[in-house]
């Protein structure tokens, strides 16, 4: 018996995830969070249970459509069979529903990777001779549970075959289970290529020695490396498990040779006849030559422990089985954003209202006290009603030739970019009204490339920058049109104005195309390049205004810059990404 590799040392490259984000609800309750592939008869997802806050694994099934293979009745007989067995080591389902259109199996969730992600991690596709043993007791604890109480599993694989963070392995998808009844056991309705006996291939009466024939092939991969029977069709399957396996298994595990081989070797036996008929009589066969299942299943833990520590998909989150908070609480980013956008024209219109003619002390606290309650009902209004106020301000406060055409080109700017932009997300306002509200009229880009699409989000920052510049000197003009068109024109002189503005615009491209790879570290890296962009530009501006010569930038614009930076981090980082992992299985 071989000496077990420490896990550490075996585990191999990470795996891979990707997709775009993702916000639905199944069920009205339950919040996708990731899709765990195709198999048997349905699609399996890992959702967050908003009422009783857990994660629950759902399989979901089509019912109606052409290609559903599954009817209402067998999905219900399938819940109906999976709730009968109660046991440690098979996952417990919690409810059935049905939508009319789709089944939905609720089910336990388990923490951890299935057997196939396992293999695919450690060096060779191959367990230790301990680990199978646990993974063969365990396995042959829940089919003879199963068994007892009449039912097959009749899909027995690596995919179905689950192990938690505690090393615990479980059975799951009893999708294809048969009943038994008083004229014995049905016609298997199907299987998965390699793991199927003849019999269930050619839609013969099965029994318990199918399950121990698919126990077995899966034993036979863990100990080698490589599924005796695979292949590309149930045919050519059918054929490769009358020949025998190809390559004995003496080969690949030496010290397995002998007894153990042979009693292997007669499980996975193209004649049923020729199996034992009982899982649990191959489990005795073999487990005093593979180990102790306890050494195994400390040592899964740790594989399963390392596995997700590599895994760059899985974040700190689901260390206590928690999703990411915003998952957890899906109306905290609305709130957050109602309230953030009322005080923002809260402040804004402070500064503003006064300007107006006939303006009482009164009249502002009370509008702006109605504006911002309006914008924390409709976030988007937020940006129109400073808009309208700040082009009333500037139109009549100290009326002169030069009121009428700025009022007029600034309504049609933030009238067009509100109709294209502003009107269509709950942070479009506060983007906009973010480079009023603050010193520096650079701070609305790095939460424009956060919230919106990219050009949407290089539009904003650069209108966003644009109106800040204008907000900042009509207040210290005193709304005076005549003085602002001076104070702008004397910016627009100087190569700074048109570096920074082209930094926001490019901050807000940039860091909304990067972050839209939908993962927590490409959220930290469009943020991180989009400040870069700006200080970039700050740096640039001054370096221009000084003849050549690098100077220090604009200290408030890159402290304002960095601080939301970091706050923008954190939220992605709150937020976590939902993923869609669109692994499976060919069945």
């Amino acid at each position: 018996m071989s000496t077990s590799t420490p896990p550490a040392s075996r585990a191999s490259a990470p795996h891979q995830q990707g997709g775009a984000p993702r916000d639905e609800i199944l069920l009205g309750r339950y919040r996708v969070l990731e899709r765990r592939g195709t198999g048997g008869f349905g699609t399996v997802c890992t959702c967050w249970d908003l009422r009783l806050q857990r994660r629950v694994a759902i399989k979901r099934m089509p019912i109606v459509d052409a290609a559903a293979t599954t009817t209402a009745e067998e999905a219900l007989a399938e819940a109906r069979t999976a709730c009968m067995l109660a046991h440690p080591n098979i996952v417990t389902v919690y409810d059935f529903e049905s939508d009319g259109t789709y089944a939905y199996l609720v089910m336990e969730y388990v923490d951890g990777l299935n057997l196939a992600e396992l293999l695919a991690r450690v060096e060779g596709g191959r367990l230790t001779p301990e680990e199978c043993a646990h993974v063969l007791d365990s396995v042959t604890k829940a089919l003879a549970y199963a068994h007892e109480n009449l039912v097959l599993h009749l899909d027995i694989k690596p995919t179905n075959i689950m192990v938690d963070r505690r090393g615990v392995v479980k059975l799951a998808d009893f999708g294809m289970a048969t009943l038994a009844s008083a004229a014995g056991y049905g016609g298997a309705r199907g299987g998965t290529v390699g793991y199927m006996p003849p019999e269930q291939i050619q839609g013969m009466l099965v029994d318990e020695r199918a399950d121990v024939f698919s126990l077995a092939v899966v034993v036979w991969q863990a100990l080698t490396g490589q599924c005796p029977f695979a292949a590309d069709s149930a045919s050519g399957s059918l054929k490769m498990i009358e020949r025998g396996p190809a390559r004995p298994l003496g080969k690949d595990c030496p010290e397995l040779a002998g007894e153990p081989a042979l009693a292997l070797g007669e499980a996975v036996s193209a004649h049923p006849a020729d199996r034992p008929a009982d899982v649990r009589d191959l489990a005795e066969e073999l487990l005093p030559y593979l180990g102790d299942p306890r050494d195994g299943a400390e040592s899964l833990r740790e594989l399963v422990e390392q596995a997700e520590k590599d895994d760059g998909s899985l974040d700190s989150s689901r260390n206590d089985g928690l999703p990411p908070l915003l998952v957890r609480m899906p109306w905290l980013p609305g709130a957050v954003a109602r309230c953030l956008t009322a005080l923002a024209v809260f402040a804004t219109a402070r500064l503003v209202l006064p300007a107006l003619p006939g303006a009482t002390a009164q009249f502002v606290a009370v509008a702006s006290l109605a504006g911002g309650a309006a914008s924390a009902l409709w976030p988007p209004l937020g940006s129109a009603l400073v808009g309208l106020s700040l082009v009333a301000a500037i139109g009549c406060a100290g009326p002169t030739p030069a009121s009428f055409p700025l009022a007029l080109l600034l309504g049609v700017v933030l009238a067009a970019w509100w109709a294209l932009v502003g009107r269509r997300g709950r942070l479009t306002s506060l983007a906009m009204l973010l480079p009023c509200c603050l010193p520096s009229p650079v701070t609305g880009a790095a939460l424009a490339g956060y919230a919106l699409h990219p050009l949407p989000a290089a539009a904003t920052g650069l209108v966003g920058y644009a109106l800040g510049t204008l907000f900042h000197a009509a207040v210290s003009q005193g709304f005076v049109a005549t003085s602002v068109v001076a104070d702008l024109a004397a910016l627009a002189a100087e190569p700074r104005l048109w570096v920074v503005a082209a930094g926001c615009a490019a901050c807000g491209l940039v860091s909304s195309a990067v972050s839209g790879r939908g993962t927590v570290a490409a959220g930290v890296l469009g943020q991180a390049l989009g400040l870069a962009c700006l200080l970039g530009s700050e740096v640039l501006a001054a370096r221009m205004e000084n003849d050549g010569i690098w100077a220090s930038l604009d200290g408030e614009a890159a402290l304002l810059a960095v601080l939301l930076f970091v706050l923008l981090c954190i939220a992605t980082a709150l937020g976590g990404p939902l993923v869609e992992d669109m692994e499976g299985e060919d069945t």
